[in-house]
């Protein structure tokens, strides 16, 4: 032999350099078959090499990539199977590319090195900041207090209690009414009521607002007062009217002047309606009040169109003429709307909620509008006799607030506010707790020329809903979700509105109430209002609390980091040394996975002890390596994958340091040598079994016809193959006559079996093999004559079978319209005599009808079941189709002949009714046997485009009996009607959500778009059960389709119209509504 030394060369994915290749050693079971043939002669070199602990097994031992100095794994290892003095075995090849080329430790490569301890989440602790990033969160802080701090630059924002979206929008405004602030915080509370007071918590809320220190405020004890119900989602229109008239109530309580008639010198404006005569131009005229102006508009409506649209004239002519009192006459007149007098505050609502004729509903409009930025009113603001109060240049108004409401149905929605700051000189956004300052543009994105002619084709839709395929194609269409959040970077290139709209103007798809403030309005105004002391204590209170909490935070952040230090320093001293060098150092066996998590978790556990256990600080953390232990508790070869080996005293370390245990602790000597003997049996049986078959299939034909024995067909073509489908891992292999094979070559009476294609013959000499293997097993010879016990019963056999498929077809042929009709849904019988029998029966008879020779046939026929303890029925007519099916008279004749059928329950035909019992019902019997059940089937009846669709298009041919036949039954004329029924299996213990998923898999109709009606009530609590809902046996259920959206469905016929809500009866604002 010959020591070679090729040049270096590029790495390949052989062997490593200066590896010893035996090729009788090229992996942890290559022993098997070649030094050992037998399990007793299994040592612990090869119970190590199962695992990959040999040092066969050819496991480099890397060095710790993380240690600043590196120690060679190759080189520290006494036992490495390098050559003795230069001596190099005769069954050894030496391949070298250097001496300095070492092995490539890679995650992938060392996965399942159990030598290798890198790349096991030690990177977590390698910097300061590393380890407070991966660890920090273990300590359970809580949510860090700072993170609430108000931005200096940004509004406090309101807290969402559930749906109360609508009042913090309106609260966002009217807090940034400097004139309505100061009113608020000037109003004089009794001390004995300022707890329940909803002034004092509106003061208290304004002051947060103004002064807090944190971003969001909680408006808790302000709903509280107003007795607002945080669950339900409400119009912040008519919010923001109650909420006003519940100021105004209350400033007119208050000493103060100047307060009693702040909202209506602030908000409320004046209007003229009046009639002018044509012919004398007598003029009759109305004032009244206003606090908000509202304004119904179109797709793509500017806002200055729309309000002289609804100052418009009217001309009366024709039936509608005037009785002008000057001229005593019905007259041609004028009837018209002026604004008098607008208020410093303007509140524009905008009409976007319309009443559906259709549905009978509220539907929300998604048409745009344009608005300005500075709106002129001057052209609006008229008096008849030039007395108007405000001169021209005073009626010019500036934007302060956009309330937005986002979503498509007017029943349920989220408001937002755009609020023009003054303090800030800014735009801000108020999503509830979040606030973003308009760095761009207001209202909605500019929509495209294509997204214009889109919303107009909807807006026609209100007014025009399509019908039929064209509604049906719309209602499948895709839904896409409404933009909520504004973009900041798709500001549109072009202006919006085809009526010549200028840049500056605002569109929105969205706005739902306008706020305008008199251009000079603001400089009187003194922007810095101080709250009252009362309100001031508390927030300064919830500002000190906030504080303290943020101090506390920060000194258990400190605390942790130092702690977090101080185990970085001990984790990282374990891993630098926690690497063995070589097979005979002392060493504990653990799992992959457990030092993964013992680094990424257990290591820092006993830092944060557990409040609800204070105890468990002091017993030790147990880190499970179950993963890679046996069903005997010891370490298991075939997870030898997941196995990795730390030093001992590494391991002492960590019990020490850490507070963590391995359980169990095992070490090499703890490899489960039964599982590893097992494994080698097996392995053994696949080098055998292979060579064994080969040996038989040589000598299986030898021989003539005449002579050797009979084997089992299917065992010999199971065991044949390279791995046998009966063979169970280090078990022996069943014997050719064992369980399934017993009756392929003896029959029953232990004589040769008649089935010949189940057997087949083999030679003497192969019978002779398996016999080697199977001592127990005795082979049938060849001459054996077959069993004639079974040689009578088969001709016996095949005399009944004829028997019995005659009988099968005399009643098929006599019987036929039960076979084929009875119990059809589709079937009725009308002006025929007929007869009852159980449903039961009549399934068994089908079932043993079709297969005479493998289904028993019924034994009886009996009606009893039907009668109750008074000789008197306990079914009616709706109960039938459940529990009993209807058969001609004559048939019931013919059972009469084949079967001990009785008593009889005749059906005649009747003028009132198509057929009717003529033996009585007992209703007290009939009901209590409706309502004790456990399972039973119910009736569903499905109604809408899904059922229409299923009985329009089906080719089954409805069928009738009788004399006038041509005619179709009620109950079928019902059926087309009314509706698809079908029968679903329900228990008591079943809720309305498990009978709606049962109708999902049954009709393919998801739950949310079912409705189910019982006893005409809507089946609304999904946790109803059915016994709740006392539902008999005999009951139909309701089942409607619903469309994707119930607003615009019309799919059926009785609509049970969405219910309004209560609004805001039962609350402080219902009692001024």
């Amino acid at each position: 032999m010959v020591r070679r030394t090729r040049q270096t060369s590029p790495s390949s994915k052989g062997l490593q350099a200066g590896q010893v290749l035996r090729r009788d050693v090229l992996n942890a079971w290559g022993w098997v078959g070649s030094e050992i043939t037998d399990s007793s002669s299994i040592t612990r070199d090869h119970l190590l090499a199962t695992c990959g602990f040999s040092r066969r097994s050819n496991h480099p031992f890397c060095r710790n990539q993380h240690k600043s100095k590196s120690r060679s794994a190759r080189s520290s290892n006494p036992a490495s199977p390098q050559a003795v003095n230069d001596i190099i075995p005769e069954d050894v090849i030496v391949i070298s590319d250097g001496e300095d080329e070492g092995h490539k430790c890679s995650k992938k490569a060392c996965k399942s090195n159990p030598n290798c301890l890198n790349y096991l989440g030690r990177e977590k602790w390698e910097t300061e900041e590393s380890t407070i990033d991966n660890f920090l969160p273990l300590a359970k802080l809580g949510e860090n207090p700072l993170l609430l701090s108000r931005d200096p630059d940004l509004p406090v924002g309101l807290k969402n209690l559930g749906a109360t979206c609508y009042a913090n929008a309106s609260l966002q405004f009217l807090f940034r009414q400097s004139y309505l602030l100061a009113g608020v915080y000037n109003c004089q509370i009794p001390e004995s009521k300022i707890m329940d007071s909803p002034i004092f918590h509106l003061q208290v809320t304004f002051a947060a607002l103004q002064e807090s220190i944190q971003s969001v405020f909680n408006p808790s004890k302000l709903v509280e007062s107003l007795q607002l119900r945080t669950a339900e989602q409400q119009d912040a229109q008519e919010f923001s009217k109650l909420f006003m008239t519940h100021l105004d109530a209350e400033f007119k309580k208050q000493p103060d002047q100047s307060l009693q008639t702040l909202v209506n010198s602030q908000f409320e404006g004046e209007q003229v309606y009046g009639t002018m005569c044509d012919n004398c131009k007598y003029r009759s005229e109305r004032r009244s009040n206003f606090w908000e102006i509202e304004v119904n508009f179109q797709n793509n409506s500017k806002l200055e169109d729309c309000i002289g649209a609804l100052l418009e004239p009217e001309t009366l002519t024709g039936d509608n003429k005037y009785f002008c009192v000057q001229c005593d006459k019905l007259q041609n007149a004028t009837r018209y709307t002026r604004l008098q007098r607008l208020p410093p505050v303007l509140h524009i609502s905008l009409l976007r909620f319309v009443y559906d004729l259709k549905t009978m509903e509220r539907k929300k409009s998604k048409s745009s509008i344009v608005f300005p930025k500075v709106l002129n009113l001057t052209s609006f603001v008229s008096s008849v006799t030039g007395s108007n109060t405000r001169p021209a240049s005073g009626n010019v108004y500036e934007l302060r607030g956009i309330l937005l409401h986002k979503g498509p149905s007017a029943y349920h929605g989220h408001y937002e506010a755009q609020v023009f700051d003054t303090r800030a000189n800014a735009w801000f956004l108020f999503n509830d707790e979040e606030v973003t300052r308009i760095k761009d543009q207001l209202g909605d994105k500019r929509p495209t020329k294509k997204e214009r002619n889109k919303d107009d084709e909807q807006d026609e839709e209100i007014t025009s809903r399509p019908t039929g395929s064209k509604r049906k194609k719309n209602a499948n269409g895709p839904r896409k979700r409404q933009r909520v959040d504004d973009s900041e970077d798709e500001a549109a290139a072009s202006p919006h509105s085809s009526q010549n709209g200028s840049p500056s103007d605002i569109y929105s798809k969205d706005a739902y109430q306008l706020i305008y403030a008199l251009r000079q309005s603001d400089s009187s105004i003194n922007p810095e209002v101080t709250a009252p002391s009362r309100a001031m204590n508390v927030v300064n209170e919830l500002n000190a609390s906030h504080d303290m909490e943020c101090e506390k935070y920060t000194e258990r952040e400190i605390s942790t980091h130092l702690a977090l230090n101080s185990r970085r320093a001990q984790v990282l001293n374990i891993c630098n040394g926690w690497s063995v060098a070589s097979d005979d150092e002392d060493c504990v066996i653990v799992s992959r996975q457990a030092l993964q998590e013992w680094l990424s978790v257990h290591s820092v556990a006993g830092l944060f002890p557990n409040e609800e256990k204070p105890d468990s600080a002091l017993s030790p953390i147990q880190i499970d390596i179950g993963d890679i232990l046996c069903k005997h508790g010891l370490l298991d070869h075939r997870h030898a994958d997941k196995m990795k080996r730390i030093s001992r005293e590494a391991y002492t370390k960590i019990m020490k340091d850490t507070n963590c245990v391995f359980e169990p602790t095992l070490s090499l000597d703890d490899i489960c040598s039964v599982c590893v003997h097992d494994a080698f049996k097996e392995r053994m049986y696949q080098i055998e079994h292979p060579l064994l078959v080969a040996q038989f299939n040589e000598k299986a034909n030898f021989g003539n016809e005449r002579s050797g024995y009979w084997i089992s067909k299917a065992w010999l073509r199971d065991w044949v193959l390279q791995k046998p489908k009966m063979h169970v891992a280090s078990a022996n292999d069943p014997p050719p006559d064992s369980g399934d094979f017993s009756d392929d070559v003896r029959c029953e009476h232990g004589g040769l079996s008649h089935r010949t294609t189940a057997r087949r013959r083999i030679s003497i000499e192969a019978c002779r093999i398996l016999i080697s293997l199977f001592p127990q097993w005795k082979p049938s010879p060849v001459d054996d004559e077959p069993c004639s016990v079974c040689q009578v019963l088969a001709s016996e056999r095949k005399a009944n079978n004829f028997e019995y498929r005659k009988q099968a077809e005399i009643e098929k042929a006599k019987l036929r319209h039960m076979l084929e009709y009875a119990s059809d849904k589709d079937l009725f019988l009308e002006n025929v005599s007929c007869a009852l029998i159980p449903l039961d029966f009549l399934r068994s008879w089908r079932r043993w009808i079709n297969k005479p020779l493998e289904v028993t046939r019924p034994n009886n026929l009996d009606n009893s079941v039907f009668f109750c303890e008074h000789k008197m029925l306990n079914l009616d007519f709706p109960d039938i189709e459940s529990t009993a099916a209807i058969i001609k008279r004559t048939e019931w004749d013919q059972l009469e002949t084949f079967y001990n059928a009785c008593p009889l329950i005749s059906l005649s035909p009747s003028e009132e009714i198509e057929l009717r019992f003529n033996l009585p019902v007992c209703s007290d019997c009939r009901h209590e046997r409706l309502l004790v059940w456990e399972v039973a089937e119910i009736t569903v009846r499905l109604h809408g485009k899904r059922s229409s669709k299923d009985s329009g298009g089906s080719s089954h041919m409805q069928k009738t009996y009788g004399k006038n036949s041509a005619r179709q039954s009620k109950r079928l004329r019902q059926r087309r009607e009314y509706g698809e029924k079908r029968s679903i299996p329900v228990t008591k213990l079943m809720s309305v959500k498990d009978v709606k998923i049962l109708l999902q898999e049954e009709f393919g109709i998801p739950t949310i778009f079912q409705r189910l009606i019982l006893h005409g009530q809507e089946l609304l609590d999904n946790e109803a059960t059915v016994e709740s809902l006392h539902v008999l046996v005999s009951d139909t259920l309701e089942l409607h389709e619903e469309s994707e959206s119930l607003e615009i469905s019309d799919s059926y016929d009785d609509v049970v119209s969405k219910q309004e809500g209560k609004g805001f009866g039962g609350t402080l604002l219902g009692v001024l509504d």
